[in-house]
């Protein structure tokens, strides 16, 4: 899947048509195989066409996710875990929307089946399904702590989705492509240097690629593309998808810098002066968000895992 010019306001190192090709190949071969991956929940793809739905209600999501009674418990149990910090306990499914809103629940329950996606045999000694889950939790985590403190409105409803997907791709290549996957890892780990080079080189594609393929199957919102698709180059992007994709990215590099999780996609990369100013954040701010990041990574592996 290519990536629009409508997302990409200005395209920074040139892709020829021929390598764009290429990618759009390997990407579609690769999503041909990965079967279960490629495919969300029934419920989840019914959940997100409600919601985007300006005709749908709040008693049109509340039929969806009653009737699912395993993903209706952990909807309440994330509602009700200190992530969240309502007043009293939820025991509804509507009381939840009433109090949190459509948008907040779909995200909850995309967030709740997620968890699903990240198992898989073990391909390398450096890469793990559980360590990318672990990471996808920090980075989910750390754009949603950064995106209170900024002040653009309207960041903080889809941010933890957005963090926790950045890196489906990876588990796409790592299903369809297990040994050029391994040793794009093994390459970086040799060479150092560039993490997305070393998978080109040797995948054909990035995992931003991969990502965006997905997402694209799925059917997620172009913002939520655009941040899957560029969370290591948000300047390429036209203004209106930048915010986001650079919220993942400081949170992508403040987790790798922390090693939670899989952390060598952003290992040395820094936090640039141009994300601080973008996203109206300080240092000082970051620096609180870093203090407490792994207690909270840890909370929330707990409430989105079981």
């Amino acid at each position: 899947m290519r990536r629009t010019s409508e997302e990409t306001g200005k395209r920074g190192p040139s892709m020829s048509t021929g390598t764009a090709e290429r990618t759009k190949q390997v990407v579609d071969r690769a999503l041909s195989k990965v079967g279960e991956i490629a495919t969300l929940p029934e419920v989840t793809i019914r959940i997100i066409e409600i919601v985007e739905d300006p005709k749908s209600t709040a008693r049109d999501l509340h039929e969806v996710i009653k009737n699912d009674p395993a993903l209706s418990v952990k909807v309440l149990k994330v509602v009700n875990s200190a992530f969240y910090g309502l007043p009293g306990q939820v025991a509804s499914v509507d009381r939840a929307i009433i109090l949190l809103g459509l948008s907040a629940v779909k995200n909850i329950a995309i967030a709740a089946s997620i968890a699903r996606l990240f198992k898989g045999k073990r391909v390398s000694e450096h890469f793990s399904a559980s360590d990318l889950w672990r990471h996808s939790v920090g980075v989910a985590v750390a754009a949603r702590a950064i995106a209170k403190c900024s002040p653009h409105p309207g960041m903080t409803d889809e941010i933890f989705v957005a963090g926790l997907i950045h890196d489906i791709g990876m588990l796409v290549a790592r299903q369809a492509y297990p040994d050029e996957f391994a040793q794009a890892i093994e390459a970086h780990l040799a060479n150092g240097g560039d993490y997305l080079a070393c998978e080109r080189e040797h995948i054909g594609a990035d995992h931003q690629a991969f990502g965006v393929g997905l997402t694209t199957k799925w059917k997620f919102p172009r913002h939520l593309r655009a941040a899957v698709g560029f969370h290591h180059n948000p300047e390429v992007l036209s203004v209106e998808f930048q915010n986001m994709a650079t919220l993942i990215q400081m949170a992508d590099i403040l987790c790798c810098q922390e090693q939670i999780g899989f952390y060598l996609t952003a290992r040395h990369s820094a936090l640039t002066p141009e994300m601080f100013e973008r996203l109206g954040v300080t240092e000082a701010q970051i620096a609180e968000i870093r203090e407490s990041l792994e207690e909270q990574v840890l909370d929330a592996e707990s409430v989105l895992t079981t």
